[in-house]
């Protein structure tokens, strides 16, 4: 059995911010992830799908300092770089099949969209630089939580189906509210409103598909295109540039099926038909990219349940509180979705931690 004073469930940006903070402290925790890597829906890939320090971001790829000042606060502590998500060239808008694409000059620059140099993970890497890799046990799903005296007792599994105990004196729990209610036992069980909250705290990202066209190089923009397109045929619905701050070439779009209509495709077929909407919209280069990618949150255990394969905006704000009963005080919830301020998005990962560590810093 391993103790701890906090034991933090969920290693991404919250996660692993609230460990950073807490081991700023000076206060014993560990970070238990059922993912093999760190980082959550933050997942920055190379062009065969694997983590890299200079990635293409398959989750979360934008923030916007101007109106996220807690990510902005982030990136500059950590000494971060940023660049400005390309928005130069004309637009493309496809409104039905039976009519041609059509190219705009955008009336209105772009709203100060920025993304991270190396991809979004470097925000992760920087946070757990300073982190043991003792306190981080990667592998590690939390099945259940007892509370049991002056402590919470977790269950975790392992990859090889091993089960562990962990004693803590508190959880922080930086999950998605709707996946810790579907994937983790009570006991004694959550109220019967607080579980209800939790089921219907929709998680961002995960009803949603990213496909990429990674190319030699950005012809887009060469033919005064910025790589930006939105189109009412589909099957990607909003498509952007993705080419990296170190020039690597690249087109992502959401993918617009619907996650069931997904599975029943298959990956080939879907991919091959987000290509031919490439040329449709830029052109016969857009045919022959080096290498595709797909990744689809929704298929993915440890980001979506069930509920999730229906489409879903960002969580709403609200006041009530994320934890009753004989569990108020013992645990705290530090997911995205929880932050009272830009919850799903990178920045409310950051004021969720900030606010789930807070008690335990001022003691």
């Amino acid at each position: 059995m391993k103790s701890c004073e906090i034991a933090v469930v969920g290693a991404g940006l919250a996660g692993l911010y609230a460990a950073w903070a807490l081991n700023a402290a000076g206060i014993d925790f560990l970070v238990v992830e059922a993912r093999n890597r760190l980082g959550g829906r933050i997942f920055s890939a190379d062009a065969s799908g694997q983590p890299s320090d200079d990635g293409f971001d398959l989750g979360p790829s934008w923030y916007w300092p101007a109106m996220q000042p807690a990510m902005a606060s982030l990136i500059s502590d950590f000494g971060l770089q940023s660049f400005a998500q390309n928005s130069e060239g004309d637009v493309v808008f496809e409104r039905m099949s039976r009519e041609g694409p059509q190219r705009y000059s955008p009336q209105m620059p772009d709203q100060g969209s920025m993304r991270l140099s190396g991809g979004t993970a470097a925000a992760v890497r920087a946070v757990s630089r300073e982190l043991s890799a003792e306190r981080i046990l990667l592998g590690s799903k939390v099945t259940a939580m007892s509370l049991g005296g002056s402590s919470v007792r977790l269950t975790v599994q392992g990859d090889g189906g091993e089960t562990t105990t962990i004693e803590a004196r508190h959880v922080i729990a930086a999950l998605p509210p709707r996946l810790l209610e579907a994937s983790v036992t009570f006991d004694p069980p959550q109220d019967d409103g607080t579980a209800k909250r939790w089921r219907n705290t929709a998680t961002w990202m995960a009803p949603h598909a990213k496909f990429f066209a990674i190319y030699d190089r950005p012809f887009w923009r060469t033919n005064g295109l910025s790589g930006t397109a939105q189109s009412m045929v589909g099957p990607l619905v909003e498509i952007h540039d993705a080419t990296t701050a170190s020039g690597k070439a690249a087109i992502f779009g959401f993918i617009g099926v619907p996650a069931e209509q997904r599975t029943t495709v298959g990956e080939d077929v879907l991919k091959a038909a987000c290509v031919s909407q490439l040329v449709r919209l830029f052109g016969p280069a857009a045919g022959d990219p080096v290498a595709t990618l797909l990744k689809d949150w929704a298929a993915d255990p440890l980001t979506a349940t069930v509920a999730d394969l229906v489409g879903g905006g960002h969580p709403a704000v609200l006041d009530d509180a994320w934890v009753t009963g004989p569990w108020n005080g013992r645990l705290s919830l530090a997911g995205s979705e929880t932050s009272p301020t830009e919850p799903g998005y990178l920045s409310g990962a950051v004021t969720a931690a900030q606010r789930a560590v807070s008690p335990y810093l001022s003691k």
